[in-house]
């Protein structure tokens, strides 16, 4: 078969299966965020932590249970990571050093999960199971129970109650997330990745050398590094390495989960505001967005653009030959579109316009559909930015699904949106400015700011994909990296909850005559529209000195 008609029909079929499962999926976890019973062993883990689940929170509440759990769980894989030489299944690895320790426990506590070290050669088998693999659920449930709150503020009146945070993780955790991933496990053994405990095994090579190949719970780690789009790899290649991602169906299924859990939440949240067309306008923003950047992506990489791509006809550096270009390009797109960053291919060896691409769906804000809850939390507070500038346009008070947004509320949304970019672009002038960050960098010209700049992008987007070619492996670069995305998870966390808190305690307005219709194509159309024109007006200066610069030479 031809290789862009198979690559045309690989999507097709993801396009069709998303459809499928977007109704059913969306009214389960409705289900679990709105039942009143609680199971067994989540009463059980309630008595653990020493809370009453039918106790609501105010968000100020509900916020310092997210930062408090956030932190004990940092300290407690940091301590993990700096101890694993005493732990059992270390499988004689040696302490992680500090820097990395701290930029590590912070990556996978935010769901970023960018790694400054090559797995299979830095992590014991129970600190990735109990550490990181732990971290990847937890994480996104948190990111799922935001997004909750969020909800509960647009649906919620006159209160200020938004729901209990310790039951929102425990649901989303056991309800959602685990039944998931464990029929996923099952799905990605079956198609050749590896579970197991066994010793490292050195083999001789045909070169006459000697490799250490690590085996490992790699099938369970695998599956929520996707479902729950964090995107940390058991091995250094990531979704590349064939333990990690064995054959083209296999790729299917873990760009199938990624894309799973976040395309479905905006039906969850149509369903509790009692309006499911509010859901339906939000993912047909996301939808478009996402195949905009899917066909744009694909289309640079096939272009073939560059001396030795040209020469060759193909783009191929950096792809494994297994998943061709549009498989890697398409996996590229969906991993930078939500906040996964798992890679099965070297975003630094894109085309100019391509790798362009990885970065400008991240500075997005990974909406599109962005992260598991963080993608629905982050397209809501751009629709408030959107029925803001609606209001203007019309001389009233702009109103979202009966709520004014008034000054407060778009207080709330600009610091959302502020966050991110100055996160990205303060942190890549201070490592352009310091000739020391800038020996770190392989590359000079457009491609080394490229570089610097996605990495910042990837931490404070909580990625966690990089563009490879620069060291990152320094104290400096751990520790800034480290805040960035600390700052980039939790003050956009913070305002959420502040905008949540302001909602709920709102009466509804009345729908009028001057009222702007959120359900309508117009709406999706002006959403689509607000997105684009921030980001290009945030964020295309630094491109034009980047990739569109090398893109153009």
């Amino acid at each position: 078969m031809n290789p862009t008609l198979a690559g045309i029909l690989f999507i097709g079929a993801l396009i069709l299966a998303l459809a499928l499962v977007h109704r059913p999926l969306g009214d389960y976890m409705y289900r679990v965020y709105t039942s009143p019973r609680h199971l067994g062993v989540e009463r059980l883990m309630y008595r653990l932590l020493g809370v009453q689940p039918d106790t609501e929170q105010k968000w100020s509440v509900y916020a310092r249970g997210v930062l408090a759990f956030s932190a004990v769980s940092l300290l407690v894989l940091y301590g993990l990571q700096r101890l694993q030489d005493k732990l059992f299944l270390s499988v004689g690895m040696e302490p992680v050093t500090d820097h990395i320790a701290w930029n590590t426990a912070v990556s996978f506590v935010t769901n970023t999960n960018w790694q400054a070290y090559s797995g299979e050669s830095t992590m014991g088998y129970l600190v990735q199971m109990s550490g990181l693999a732990v971290q990847n659920f937890v994480s996104a449930a948190v990111g799922m129970a935001v997004a909750m709150a969020l909800v509960r503020g647009f649906a919620r009146k006159s209160t200020d109650q938004l729901g209990n945070f310790w039951v929102d993780l425990v649901r989303g955790t056991l309800r959602i997330l685990v039944p998931i991933a464990f029929v996923g496990a099952i799905v990605l053994v079956s198609g050749g990745l590896i579970q197991n405990f066994a010793d490292p095994h050195t083999v001789n090579t045909l070169a006459g050398a000697q490799q250490t190949i690590t085996g490992g719970p790699v099938a369970s780690q695998e599956v929520i590094k996707e479902l729950g789009t964090n995107g940390g790899g058991f091995y250094n290649a990531n979704s590349a390495h064939p333990f990690e991602n064995a054959t083209s169906w296999t790729n299917w299924v873990e760009i199938f989960l990624i894309l799973l859990i976040p395309f479905a939440m905006p039906r969850t949240f149509g369903k509790v505001v009692g309006d499911v067309r509010q859901g339906y306008a939000i993912v047909a923003v996301m939808g478009t967005l996402a195949l905009l950047s899917v066909v744009l992506t694909n289309t640079f990489e096939l272009a073939h653009n560059g001396t030795v791509p040209q020469a060759v006809g193909a783009a191929m550096e950096g792809k494994e030959a297994r998943f061709g270009i549009m498989n890697s390009a398409t996996f590229g797109a969906a991993t930078t579109l939500t906040s996964t960053g798992a890679v099965n291919s070297f975003h630094d060896s894109y085309t100019a316009l391509g790798g362009m691409m990885t970065m400008f769906n991240m500075m997005l804000g990974e909406v599109a559909p962005g992260g598991v809850g963080a993608g629905l939390y982050g397209m809501l507070m751009l629709a408030v930015i959107t029925v803001f500038v609606a209001g203007l346009m019309v001389g009233r008070t702009p109103e979202y699904l009966g709520k004014k947004i008034g000054s407060r509320e778009i207080k709330f949304a600009a610091l959302y949106f502020l966050t991110t970019p100055i996160l990205v672009l303060v942190g890549t002038a201070l490592a352009m400015a310091s000739p020391e960050h800038r020996a770190s960098m392989l590359n000079t010209g457009p491609h080394g700011l490229s570089e610097v700049l996605y990495a910042f992008t990837s931490a404070s987007n909580n990625n966690g994909s990089a563009f490879g070619g620069l060291t990152v492996n320094t104290p400096w670069y751990d520790v800034a990296l480290g805040l960035a995305m600390l700052f980039g998870r939790f003050l956009p966390i913070i305002f959420v909850l502040g905008l949540a808190g302001s909602l709920a305690r709102q009466s509804p307005v009345p729908a009028s005559a001057g009222t702007l219709p959120t359900h309508r194509p117009q709406f999706v159309g002006m959403v689509v529209g607000v997105t684009v024109i921030l980001v290009a007006l945030t964020f295309l200066p630094a491109l034009a000195l980047g990739p569109l610069a090398e893109g153009l030479q």
